[in-house]
């Protein structure tokens, strides 16, 4: 006889909630989750950009330009973690919006048991082949080694970063922005404060990047399992039985998410291959443009993980007024903060150079990044707010075809072309114009697709119950 689960007591209809963002204004549910999200998030790749920096004032060029092709590298990784972060985000948040915290919790749990079993698996294999990709990457010498061996010690730690994203996650997908800002904050304030310890009054220099690193990584899982898990009881982990039944309903939604969340590192890592060529310089100064991308537009990667809690729980609730004004307000979002960050960029470009101490062909770069490149990211935006629309609604593959559109298929030979002609900055030129293109199609895409949603529309379901539900218990 199989034993079956254990069931708590479940509580009445009266005592559950109701999602937070079921009632409202969704302009301010969009500002308050992105603005919370994109002030951990930034906060994060500040750090990110610190490390860097505290690199650079080695004055060892090799070594900003290893961490620039390990970056490539990890960001693939990185990936995997992040698509079943959607997965999970959009199942549990549509089980609230649909008034089932029962189910919303194990999916909780199944996301963070899957979250760790993948990233295991692929941090396993880049640690294994991380010679061949640094050098496929174009990576020789001194640089190729130091990028090898940050690899080798810091991919460990993608299993632990994985969990900690899952449970950020299910904090968006409930609503509770602050605590999901704090766990990226608090673990990045570590990172700020290790970096230039461990890299110059520890004496470790190059290690040192690497020991913060991973002690970041770490922090980012023990807060976020306090969080969700401890503090609010968002999590509770299932048995085999739960993990087998889970099994489809999560790849319906993690598989195309992951080859969504792919499509971005494949771009940059065929745009570093394309830069490569052009020397150290010009790769030091793309590991820069990388920083300074997710710096300054941490609002837009947020705004994609923000709104998808927001979507989710209106379409459980069958709110479909609800999911255009999101739709709307999120893009209104978008185009104003882009502009923003372009003009504030354009004014610091000469703080930017002389602070990682670039010239000649580096600099070259970073201006061609802040006068053009970051204008496409307006677009790039557009398509974020897309991606969170198709895989929170039922429509993951649309987001993976329109970023392996952009990233894959096209980036790479217009970066190709313009650098014939430009030389390193027709990279940045190549990325633009397809961003540009790419991006509009996607907004209007996405909403046109959202318009058409209703009652009557053949939108997928919240995935089946892989356990018993409340309502069962509650009738014996």
């Amino acid at each position: 006889m199989r034993r079956s689960l254990p069931i708590p007591r479940p509580p009445r209809l009266n005592e559950m909630e109701r999602g937070r963002f079921l009632t409202g204004s969704t302009m301010g549910h969009v500002v308050r989750m992105t603005a919370t999200g994109a002030f951990g998030l930034t906060f994060v790749f500040l750090v990110d950009a610190a490390n860097l920096f505290w690199i650079s004032q080695l004055g060892e060029p090799h070594m900003v330009a290893a961490l620039g092709f390990a970056y490539a590298i990890q960001f693939f990784s990185i990936s995997f973690g992040i698509g079943l972060t959607i997965a999970t985000t959009a199942m549990v948040s549509r089980s609230i919006g649909a008034g089932d915290r029962y189910l919303a919790r194990r999916q909780a749990g199944v996301g963070i048991v899957l979250a760790a079993m993948v990233q295991t698996c692929v941090a396993s294999t880049v640690v294994f082949f991380r010679h061949e990709l640094v050098a496929l990457s174009g990576g020789v010498g001194e640089t190729a080694e130091l990028a090898a061996h940050y690899l080798a010690f810091t991919m460990p730690s993608l299993v632990p970063m994985a969990i900690g994203m899952v449970a950020s996650g299910t904090l968006r997908a409930e609503g509770l922005a602050a605590k999901a800002m704090y766990v990226t904050f608090i673990s990045g304030l570590i990172l700020m404060i290790a970096d230039p310890i461990l890299i110059f009054w520890a004496g470790f220099g190059f290690d040192g990047a690497v020991i913060a690193l991973v002690l970041f990584r770490v922090a980012i899982m023990l807060l976020g399992l306090f969080f969700a898990a401890y503090q609010h009881g968002l999590v509770a982990m299932p048995d085999g039985d739960a993990m087998r039944a889970s099994a489809k309903p999560f790849a319906l939604l993690a598989v195309p998410a992951i080859a969504t969340q792919l499509s971005t590192p494949a771009g940059n890592y065929l745009l570093t291959i394309v830069i490569a060529p052009f020397g150290d310089e010009a790769v030091a100064a793309w590991a820069v443009v990388s920083r300074l991308t997710v710096l300054a537009f941490g609002g837009i990667f947020a705004l994609s993980g923000a709104i998808g809690g927001i979507f989710g729980q209106n379409l459980g609730a069958g709110q479909y007024d609800r999911l255009r004004s999101t739709y709307r307000n999120a893009l209104l979002f978008c185009v104003v903060y882009t502009l923003t960050m372009w003009a504030l960029l354009a004014a610091t470009t000469p703080l930017v150079i002389e602070g990682f101490g670039l010239s000649g062909l580096g600099a070259e770069v970073i201006r061609a990044f802040t006068s053009v490149g970051v204008g496409g990211f307006v677009f790039v935006g557009a398509l974020f707010v897309s991606n969170a629309a198709f895989n929170n609604l039922g429509r993951p593959s649309r987001s993976t075809l329109m970023n392996w559109l952009k990233d894959g298929a096209l980036t790479w030979p217009a970066a190709t072309l313009l650098a014939g002609g430009f030389g390193a900055v027709g990279v940045i030129y190549g990325q633009a114009v397809v961003s540009v293109i790419m991006g509009g199609l996607a907004a209007l895409w996405g909403w046109s697709y959202v318009r058409s949603l209703g009652p009557e529309a053949n939108v997928v379901p919240p995935p089946a119950r892989p356990w018993p539900s409340v309502d069962r218990y509650r009738r014996r």
